[in-house]
């Protein structure tokens, strides 16, 4: 696929890039070069090959998901400035 400097150009106008005429026209046979590279590996048969994240198999050490009520109850309310029946005691905000 051939790029022109015209589309060099609007890429690094995309991209917030100055460049001149003379690297419009260095950088355009570049991503040619790059867009032929990326259209051959679009034939490559990869249908048997399963998606992966890594290259390295990654497993998440996780614990269990167990379901508690924490059972420090007690030592969250000791900081509480005031508690009552279990919960945190607050000023009534609306009148």
């Amino acid at each position: 696929m051939s790029v022109d400097t015209a589309t060099v150009r609007r890429i690094a106008g995309l991209a917030r890039i100055a460049i001149s005429d003379e690297e419009a026209a260095r950088l355009s046979p570049e991503l040619g070069n790059i867009l032929d590279w990326i259209e051959q590996l679009s034939e490559v048969d990869t249908s048997a090959v399963e998606p992966m994240t890594a290259v390295i198999p990654n497993t998440l050490r996780l614990r269990d998901d167990v379901v508690t009520d924490g059972g420090v109850r007690d030592k969250v309310l000791a900081n509480a400035p005031q508690a009552e029946h279990g919960f945190f005691t607050v000023p009534k905000v609306i009148e």
